[in-house]
């Protein structure tokens, strides 16, 4: 607790980092919830959906790694702000959406939204240990986490609730408000970079890129790191592809059991985050990621298996729920590993490779999601989501190194 307190009382910045994630993330839920379930409701259209997942992946495929880059050269909380002026801007065109015919405008506004959204990410995720203390990362990192589960449950709710009024148009302009009021309160913050000495032609943006891919191999941690990323994603695309099939037809429940069992692990999110934010700090954020990466994988190989000696709609539930804490330890224990294995100076394009990285396991997972489930079941293809999660976890737990200094500086000599 005592961490906590100096933490919000002694960093003035991160607290207004907070708030900001805490708005953006809120309105990109508004955007995910509201306009997935309008865009079916205009075209009835499976295939409308996926080209909506599509549309979200993609960029952070092809974009992801540059934007990192970007993140690097520029001032991150300048970079932050004019991210969310422009995630405002580009919510405009859906106000035309009105008919099936205009469905690919919302296609293009949520890949542009995509690309802004990876930049901002690679941004924050390089701008907070700039903020806070290095013994407070872990900290830090498990609050940013519970923000973003009350961003969720706030948003997804929102989302829904706007749907249901005012469709397409009231989810952008309530939307495009949240990123405004992040904006301000980025405005705020007093800290601020040293200026790059890098050189902003096409020639030297490519040269930052290759930089960050060899510092990316080059390192031990972030070697692990990559492989648990792209492990972990196959298994997550997977399991978003193919949740709605198992809750239906191995469940038994309708739509509304979907719903709430999709949203209850918000639930335990928080109890893990609110653990991870009071006594994270005294554990290996190794430990932390590993071990909660296993029980996690655990958790969900027992959420998938019971039904084919029980299938109740219950035990799901808690299942759920009891998920959210381990979860929370991990990904807490994930960004304090990368953040502590990078330099200042290429945190940001390092960031950048883990996100395309994950993106291209995502895309991977949905594809073999859709193929494999026809020919060998539901529950044996899902189930590969929890196996992911204890093969990297194990991983990271007999082969992630000792903390090593950074990499950045010994490979391309540039000062942090």
């Amino acid at each position: 607790m005592g961490t906590l307190r100096r933490l919000l009382a002694h960093h003035r910045d991160y607290r207004l980092l907070l708030a900001a994630n805490f708005v953006s993330f809120t309105g990109d839920w508004i955007l995910s919830a509201g306009l997935a379930y309008q865009i079916y409701v205009l075209t009835g259209s499976t295939l409308a959906s996926a080209t909506m997942v599509l549309a979200a992946l993609v960029p952070q495929v092809l974009l992801g790694s540059f934007a990192g880059v970007l993140a690097d050269r520029w001032d991150r909380r300048r970079a932050m702000i004019v991210c969310n002026l422009l995630l405002a801007a580009t919510l405009l065109p859906l106000l035309l959406v009105n008919h099936p015919d205009r469905a690919p405008i919302a296609y293009a506004v949520v890949a542009v939204h995509s690309a802004l959204a990876a930049l901002f990410a690679a941004a924050e995720a390089a701008l907070v240990p700039a903020l806070v203390d290095r013994s407070d990362l872990v900290t830090a990192n498990a609050l940013n986490g519970q923000a973003r589960d009350v961003a969720r449950l706030l948003g997804a709710a929102l989302g829904g609730l706007l749907a249901a009024t005012g469709g397409i148009r009231l989810i952008a302009l309530a939307d495009a408000a949240t990123f405004v009021a992040a904006a301000a309160l980025l405005l705020l913050i007093r800290h601020r970079a040293a200026r790059s000495s890098a050189p902003s032609v096409a020639g030297g943006l490519l040269r930052d890129w290759r930089a960050g891919a060899r510092i990316a191999l080059s390192s031990g941690t972030l070697r692990i790191l990559l492989a648990f990323g792209l492990i972990t994603a196959v298994g997550e695309a997977i399991m978003m592809t193919l949740m709605a099939p198992f809750v239906r037809d191995i469940l038994h429940g309708g739509p509304q059991a979907y719903g709430t069992i999709m949203s209850v692990q918000a639930i335990g999110g928080l109890a893990g985050g609110a653990v991870a934010t009071l006594v994270g700090h005294r554990f290996p954020p190794r430990l932390l990621l590993g071990a909660g990466a296993v029980i996690f994988g655990l958790l969900d190989l027992v959420l998938f298996l019971y039904p084919l000696l029980a299938p109740s709609l219950w035990p799901a539930l808690v299942i759920m729920i009891l998920v959210g804490l381990p979860g929370a330890l991990t990904i807490a224990g994930l960004v304090t590993v990368f953040q502590t294995a990078t330099e200042n100076a290429h945190r940001g394009r390092v960031f950048g490779a883990l996100t395309a990285l994950k993106a291209a396991g995502m895309l991977a997972g949905t594809a073999l999601a859709g193929t494999l489930a026809d020919h060998l079941g539901i529950v044996p293809v899902i189930a590969v989501q929890g196996v992911g999660y204890v093969v990297a976890g194990l991983l990271v737990l007999l082969a992630l190194p000792v903390p090593e200094r950074p990499l950045g500086r010994r490979l391309i000599g540039v000062k942090a």
